[in-house]
């Protein structure tokens, strides 16, 4: 039942009462500020020596077979990992990371493909289950009934620090009814599963014979072979004046112009792929890693050097939400715009509960090489 948040940075502000708080407040920001910059420098020092530019590519290392239904080879290198011009603190500050070769879904999983996995299996989406009462203190029994977030345009400006404003709780929704009781997928098939929740992407996994990719694998396979470029697909947002992606054009919450021809979920293979063959690996749905999040880890890793397929932090830790755990999403999603969340950036970082999905949240899985 949690709504996701989307944002790019805390900005927090203090009014100083004496010299004596003033200076300490001075001191604090001198360390707040020096740190990451110290850690950043001694990092590039450290992979300098060690990991030059040459060091950077792709892996000439053959698909070792023929691949699997609807899924692409996407042969693993060396990379730059996050984004240091983004003004997203998380995804500071880019680092090398090595990642082997691995199969990935060619897109998100669809709703097609997610019937399928109902059918065969009868699995019931968290969105789906009547929350537990031991989960929800205090809540009253009448309130606790199934549903999920869904996006609802404001109807004028609101403040951008208020996700409220534009989530709403909708009893009834989940995969199959992405708005409400009423809607369905029907003329949808092809657009990619929401409402998922990190534990039914797993499961689906599961099923399928795959698993969900790390944080660096995603970001290494949303890059298709570009190095440290801003999008998935380059370095301008509109390639030839067109839209390569399923973002949100206008202001948000209030108005889309739906320049895209997109006002909510599009068909996952409605914009072009990237140069590994993926689509959809920046814009339209948010999509689950296997990582745990915490926004320290970028600054953890760097501090290592170089490193080698990395599996994320042993656990969440967001000091926004303190308590709530929370996984890696990656990709953004068709409310991502230049005034708010930004993060179809291929360098940034998503995050969301584990228990909780929305009708921009979906997911892809990978498959081992061996």
């Amino acid at each position: 039942m949690k709504k996701q948040k989307q944002t790019t940075s805390v900005k927090t502000a203090s009014r100083p009462r004496s010299s004596a708080r003033l200076w300490l407040a001075a001191v604090i920001l001198l360390l707040v500020v020096a740190i990451p910059i110290y850690l950043r420098r001694s990092t590039v020092k450290q992979t300098g020596a060690g990991t030059s530019a040459a060091t950077v590519g792709i892996n000439k290392t053959p698909p070792p077979g023929p691949a699997p239904e609807g899924m692409v080879w996407v042969p693993g290198g060396t990379f730059w990992m996050g984004c240091d011009d983004c003004d997203m603190p998380d995804a500071e500050p880019a680092h090398l990371v090595t990642v082997d070769g691995v199969w990935m879904d060619r897109t998100p999983v669809t709703n097609a493909e997610f019937a399928k996995f109902v059918a065969a299996t009868g699995y019931v989406t968290i969105a789906e289950r009547k929350p537990d009462p031991k989960d929800f203190p205090g809540v009253s029994a009448d309130k606790l009934v199934a549903g999920c977030a869904v996006f609802a345009p404001s109807p004028g400006q609101v403040s951008l620090e208020n996700p409220y404003a534009w989530w709403r709780y909708v009893p009834g929704a989940n995969w199959k009814n992405p708005e409400g009781p009423g809607s369905s997928t029907k003329g949808r098939e092809d657009h990619p599963a929401v409402h998922i929740a990190w534990d039914d992407a797993a499961a689906y996994a599961k099923w399928a014979g795959k698993r969900l990719p790390t944080e660096a694998e995603f970001e290494f396979a949303a890059r298709g072979g570009l190095d440290r470029n801003r999008y998935a697909w380059g370095n301008d947002i509109k390639p030839g004046g067109k839209w390569a992606a399923n973002i949100w054009q206008g202001r948000f919450p209030s108005q889309n112009t739906n320049e895209d021809g997109y006002k909510s979920t599009s068909p996952v293979t409605a914009f072009p792929p990237n140069g590994f063959g993926l689509y959809d690996v920046g814009g339209n749905v948010w999509q689950w890693c296997s990582d745990w999040y915490r926004p320290d880890y970028f600054v953890e890793q760097a501090a290592q050097g170089a490193t080698r397929n990395p599996q994320g932090p042993p656990d969440s830790n967001d000091p926004q939400e303190p308590g709530i755990p929370k996984r890696v999403q990656k990709s953004g999603s068709f409310l991502c715009s230049d005034q708010y969340c930004s993060r179809y950036l291929v360098g940034s970082r998503g995050k969301g509960a584990t228990d909780s999905g929305s009708s921009n949240v979906g997911f892809r899985c990978v498959k081992p090489a061996a």
